[in-house]
């Protein structure tokens, strides 16, 4: 994300079919992109993908359960698992041993969804970050390999789960394979999980781990369901980005909630302001025939999946999916009935789509991986009633910040409008009435990438 010249930049028109819908007028205008990012969204492969949705399939099912039926080899979720390793194994060998291919391994007690303890596998490779202040921020991709039919509890029918979530897998292994051959200051974490159908249990348990050791998670991008289906409706100009407003500590928190309530920041969450920067990822690095549609709301409706596992945690997730799922495709055993072909399939996969959702991630991956960390101690100055609006901040402590950006939007605008650089001043004033818009502050690298968004609290 390079700098902005000049003292207040608007934003200029974004012409998507979509933009209307939770786009702001325009977006806040970059004059170049990263080269190397350039470069690896270009390695991205439809057929690539293509073929680890078929392997993934080819494993006839990967339901969570499938992994008791230990007198079967040869398919189910432990082959796909064991399959799932070797690639990252491999994608690790052809960067010189670059990448760090782990398992999280654990007993699932039993539960609604599981009728007898079961073993549970996330595998997962880690790109360490290059900069040793930068290293244990973390910006993570995920999709959940198992998969399911009409029942829940069936481990030995078919299962292909091509869509739901095969095409999320593969995301999660084509941004390994691509960004692997390329080093960031932070850390990346390329994740599939098992137990997404069974509860989320796999994600549970991983955010959970990141947790207890520390990690500072600062993005996490879980895409479900990421497959373009093939049939009437579907927009294969459009992927949906669902982000939560209110977080989990919120709701714990009476003082925090009278907060939000006061000033107005329902809609200023840390994974709206994720949800914002895979906006402007896609604005900058993807062609505007395929932009991500804003969906303000933790998930479809009355619905949920993995990045609430994150959430719950305190991390800023959020889940990408397609534009109109087919619900004939999706947890179905696969038959035919009345001419209606039923059944999660390879077939009614757009593999160009795919391939599409994979160049979103892992240009927003790149880009806040390559990024400072965001300014600490934001704060909006209220001791005087005034009609400008001063804002005084910290630099980041990794000493990467080359210089501040001063952002803001209408109150009812979904997405940034206005940017002002500020140089290394970690104190500016802007003309704007703080009763009429929302602020934010961003660290910007030499190379120009910026950190996410920390919108102010007041300060008297």
């Amino acid at each position: 994300m390079a700098g902005l010249m000049g003292a207040v930049a608007p934003l200029s028109p974004l012409q998507t079919p979509r933009a209307r819908l939770h786009h702001a007028p325009g977006a806040v205008a970059r004059i170049k992109v990263d080269p190397q990012i350039r470069a690896a969204l270009e390695g991205v492969s439809a057929e690539k993908i293509r073929e680890d949705i078929g392997k993934l399939v080819s494993f006839y099912t990967r339901q969570t359960l499938s992994a008791n039926e230990s007198e079967h080899t040869g398919w189910g979720i432990a082959a796909a698992r064991e399959w799932i390793k070797s690639e990252f194994d491999a994608y690790s060998r052809a960067c010189g041993g670059c990448l760090q291919v782990k398992t999280d391994v654990f007993v699932q007690p039993k539960s609604d969804r599981v009728p007898q303890p079961t073993q549970i596998v996330n595998v997962y490779a880690v790109l360490p970050g290059t900069n040793p202040l930068d290293a244990k921020r973390v910006f993570l991709v995920t999709g959940h390999y198992d998969s399911r039919n009409s029942d829940t509890f069936d481990a030995k029918g078919a299962a292909p789960g091509a869509n739901d979530d095969a095409s999320g897998t593969a995301v999660s292994l084509e941004c390994a394979r691509v960004l692997s051959r390329y080093r960031f200051p932070a850390t990346l974490i390329f994740l599939t999980v098992a137990g997404e159908e069974q509860g989320l249990y796999g994600s549970r348990h991983f955010a959970a781990l990141l947790k207890e050791q520390g990690w500072q998670v600062e993005g996490v991008l879980n895409n479900d369901i990421v497959g373009g289906d093939k049939s009437p409706g579907q927009d294969p100009r459009v992927v949906r980005v669902f982000s939560e407003g209110i977080t989990a500590s919120a709701l714990e928190s009476a003082d925090e909630l009278k907060r939000i309530r006061a000033l107005g920041e329902e809609s200023d969450s840390p994974s709206r302001e994720l949800s914002r920067a895979i906006a402007e990822a896609g604005r900058h690095y993807l062609p505007l025939s395929f932009q991500p549609l804003l969906e303000f709301r933790p998930d479809r409706f009355l619905r949920g999946g993995d990045h609430m596992a994150f959430n719950d945690q305190g991390f800023a997730a959020v889940r990408l999916t397609e534009f109109r799922e087919n619900f004939n495709h999706q947890h179905q055993n696969v038959r035919t009935e009345n001419g209606t072909e039923l059944g999660d399939l390879v077939k009614f996969v757009d593999f160009d789509y795919v391939a599409n959702v994979a160049r979103l991630n892992a240009a927003t991956l790149a880009e806040l991986a390559s990024a400072p960390a965001p300014p600490g101690k934001v704060r909006l100055l209220t001791k005087q009633l005034e009609n400008d609006s001063t804002l005084a901040w910290e630099a980041p402590a990794d000493g990467r910040a080359a210089s501040f950006e001063v952002l803001w939007r209408d109150t009812t605008a979904p997405d940034w409008q206005q940017v002002k650089p500020v140089g290394m001043q970690t104190q500016a004033t802007v003309p704007v009435s703080k009763d009429n818009v929302v602020f934010a502050v961003r660290a910007v690298d030499a190379q120009g990438h910026g950190s996410l968004p920390v919108v102010p609290s007041p300060e008297r």
